[in-house]
């Protein structure tokens, strides 16, 4: 029985084994223009051999885009092919009550999922059951932290390892911590001068122990992400050299702008080289499956990042994602425009291709490389096999789930740069939720990207066409409200504490008392102009402990009172009252962030105190 079972899974040396393998490489805030191949413009310092050659074994994609301008909801919307508007998953971390940032904000974010569910069927879920060994390394941060539940074994993989490797921040300081020769040092130098990589080591051990059977890696790197440092001092100083900068002194700070921060340009280089002992794996191991074949020949890869590149924090200028604007934390091109280069069997080499993609194309394209049944849950991502089969010409064979060819994409972001944007063939509309006019209504923006040739026009989004073209304007706008209601966007709150008053804030409601009977609780409210349309409560299970996690429930709101069937197990919750126009009102009342101390459960009404 054995040899009879081992025989159906070697294939002849004519044979293509039916099952390909699949390595899905996610880059962690890797900019744009951070890839050598990728170049336009002004000359970009960092060198990327390895991934420019894989520009040239495949496909590389110059309008390729993340999910979401940050790295978990892009990662959950990836791994569960849920748009981050539908799945409620729009920010980091999340679970959290809404509330102001601070008192003089005029807007709050909405509350969002604090983790992917446990329901969401994953890519590797659906690989695993259709006989895949499916195996997860790098980061993984779909939820409020990055060891909360579900882990990776709990949605699909089989295998996983999280070792940060020397991404792990150097100790008293980034000028110190440098890897050597020494057999002791968990980060020896390699033969070509590169220092050990756990995470690497770890993709590399999935690949060997699995490499007689297909396989599914999704290998997520923590490089590029900060604290920016690295290392390889050989690099350090070679990046010195190469920008025309001294030698760091300040460990703390760089204030030197463009590309021209040396440990950055190191840490790209390193990304590089461990991306590329993965390809050297896959193009030097023979396939078991496929007798005098390599594994390469019959596995597909996939290299692209979360979100567009970090431009600076606190202290420090890290790169520059020029010609692109802004960057990660943005939802303008440069937060998230990615990089994306794809290889695989029957895929054309050395092409490149304007078609407009997103990383929600990679579930429903991987199913259809693998034959797997897609799940009965929605994916909102596009297959776009058939058009990297076609030979690349024809970008109507990219379709939306109505068979339409695909023209739009769309992105929402209720949080720091507080937008939702919309793309339709080559503009671009931008609504900015912080720009509250006296009318109510939010600001746009209307950028034309490319002509209708796609040629470039305006890809830097430095010339706002609003009131140029305000049909197009009001057209685009039409259509990504479209987009919000059909997924059921959550859109920010206006502040009804804002210290200098908004338009209609004198017509928000009071919240008078509370009340709870066995286990419905309601909230009393005087209207006071205008009409309150919805009522969430807020709530949470482990309230007092040290990653709170807070969730949502919708209730009715009529004739002064909003009432709820408390959860079981609820240890806190807060009532909140949305009026018509979009005004939050919390009961009890939730302090601005900068004016808060302890945890939200100290500002809740406790389950153990209600009368």
């Amino acid at each position: 029985m054995a040899c009879m079972f081992a025989g159906l899974n070697v294939a002849t040396a004519d044979e293509r084994p039916s099952k390909p393998n699949v390595v899905l490489i996610l880059a962690d805030d890797l900019g744009w223009q951070d890839v050598g191949c990728y170049d336009i413009d002004e000359p970009c310092p960092y060198e990327t051999p390895h991934l420019d050659r894989l520009a040239d074994q495949g496909v590389k994609f110059w309008q390729a885009y993340s999910p979401a301008p940050t790295c978990a909801p892009s990662r959950a919307a990836i791994l569960s092919g849920k748009h981050p508007a539908r799945a409620q998953k729009t920010h980091v971390v999340g679970g959290a009550p809404p509330a102001p940032h601070n008192n003089r904000s005029p807007l709050i974010s909405p509350w969002y999922s604090g983790r992917m569910p446990l329901s969401d069927v994953t890519i590797a879920e659906c690989l695993r059951d259709n006989g895949y060994a499916t195996g997860h390394t790098g980061k993984w941060h779909v939820a409020i932290n990055h060891k909360a539940f579900p882990q990776p074994e709990d949605q699909g993989f089989q295998y996983t390892r999280s070792d940060r490797g020397v991404t792990s921040p150097a100790k008293p300081n980034r000028l110190t911590g440098f890897a050597t020769n020494a057999k002791d040092d968990p980060y020896r130098l390699d033969e070509n001068g590169f220092p050990f990589h756990q995470n690497t080591a770890d993709a590399l051990e999935f690949l060997d122990a699995n490499r007689s059977e297909p396989f599914f890696l999704y290998h997520a790197t923590w490089l590029v992400h900060a604290p920016i440092h690295t290392r390889c001092e050989r690099l350090l100083k070679k990046y010195c050299r190469k920008m025309q900068v001294p030698f760091p002194t300040d460990p703390d700070h760089w204030q030197v702008t463009g590309q021209r921060n040396p440990f950055y340009g190191a840490m790209v280089e390193m990304l590089d080289y461990y991306v590329g002992r993965i390809l050297t794996y896959l193009d030097e191991t023979e396939d078991p499956r496929w007798p005098g074949h390599r594994l390469s020949e019959n596995t597909y890869v996939i290299f692209s990042s979360d979100n567009g590149g970090m431009e600076q924090h606190p202290g420090e200028i890290i790169t520059d994602n020029y010609p692109l604007d802004k960057g990660k934390i943005n939802a303008k091109e440069g937060g998230v425009r990615v990089p994306l280069l794809i290889r695989g069997p029957g895929i054309a080499s050395n092409v490149e291709t304007d078609a407009m993609v997103n990383g929600l194309d990679f579930y429903p394209t991987i199913l259809s490389w693998t034959k797997t049944p897609p799940p009965e849950s929605q994916l909102d991502g596009s297959d776009i096999s058939t058009y990297l089969r076609s030979g690349l010409e024809d970008t109507s064979l990219i379709v939306e789930r109505d068979g339409q060819p695909r023209d739009t994409m769309f992105w929402h972001f209720p949080h720091s740069s507080m937008q939702s944007t919309i793309r339709v063939g080559g503009f671009k509309l931008i609504r900015n939720w912080s720009d509250v006019l006296q009318d109510g209504n939010t600001s746009l923006e209307l950028y034309q990207l490319y002509d209708s040739q796609n040629q470039r026009v305006d890809i830097e989004e430095s010339k706002n066409l609003v009131d140029s073209f305000p049909e197009k304007a009001r057209t685009l706008n039409q259509l990504l409200e479209e987009k919000l209601v059909v997924n059921q966007a959550s859109r920010p709150y206006l502040n009804a504490t804002h210290p200098r008053g908004l338009p209609n804030q004198e017509k928000v409601c009071s919240a008078m008392e509370h009340g709870r009977d066995g286990n419905r609780v309601w909230v009393t409210f005087q209207q006071n102009g205008a009409e309150v349309t919805r009522a969430n409560l807020i709530y949470t299970d482990n309230g007092g402990q040290r990653y709170e996690e807070w969730y949502r429930l919708p209730g009715s709101a009529q004739n002064g009172r909003a009432e709820f069937t408390l959860p079981e197990g609820t240890t806190h919750y807060v009532f909140n009252l949305i009026d018509e126009n979009q005004f939050l009102v919390s009961f009890p009342a939730i302090p601005a962030a900068n004016k808060r101390t302890g945890k939200y459960s100290a500002y809740a009404i406790a389950v153990s105190n209600d009368p």
